[in-house]
């Protein structure tokens, strides 16, 4: 057998190549691997934060008031959506639409569920809300989409719910 060594050196070579090529495959995956399970951490977390400023808000509408509660966590592009009413546009809107020394307090709500963009930048939240009267209590689902500022919080840009009929206990 006449093995020269241009031979040996091509079949090295190519080995080498093949197994940087591997190598080259493997590192992409891994790299596209990490980035996927970090936004899905990311995504994740947003969600849980949504969610805790949903409950935070909901929390201080007793204190304040829901209006009240909404304006302190509003986006300045806000859009409030009412039943038989049209869409409040803006914040400085929604702040001139209510008294704020005669706002509701006896409102909660409670989020059942959420999901965040993969983008991290935007999400919602819905769940059922209960509003008492002194001789009645209504109830109802709402929805509110969050939008993530540059700070790190999140500022409601949409609010809206409607009425349902009284849940089955």
């Amino acid at each position: 057998m006449n093995v020269t060594y241009s031979t040996i050196g091509r079949l090295l070579l190519y080995y080498l190549n093949n197994k940087i090529m591997k190598l080259k495959y493997l590192l992409v995956f891994a790299i596209f691997w990490s980035c996927n399970e970090q936004s899905q951490n990311n995504t994740e977390q947003s969600l849980q934060q949504i969610i805790k400023a949903d409950k935070d808000a909901s929390t201080l509408a007793t204190e304040i008031g829901f209006n009240n509660a909404l304006l302190s966590v509003a986006d300045s592009s806000f859009v409030k959506l009412g039943n038989g009413q049209l869409p409040i546009l803006g914040k400085t809107a929604f702040a001139d639409s209510f008294d704020k020394n005669n706002d509701f307090k006896t409102i909660i709500w409670q989020p059942v569920n959420g999901e965040v963009a993969i983008s991290g930048e935007l999400g919602y939240t819905w769940g059922d809300w209960q509003f008492k009267t002194p001789d009645t209590t209504y109830y109802g689902n709402y929805v509110t989409i969050w939008k993530k500022k540059e700070d790190g919080t999140w500022k409601m840009v949409l609010d809206g719910g409607n009425s349902t009929p009284n849940p089955k206990l």
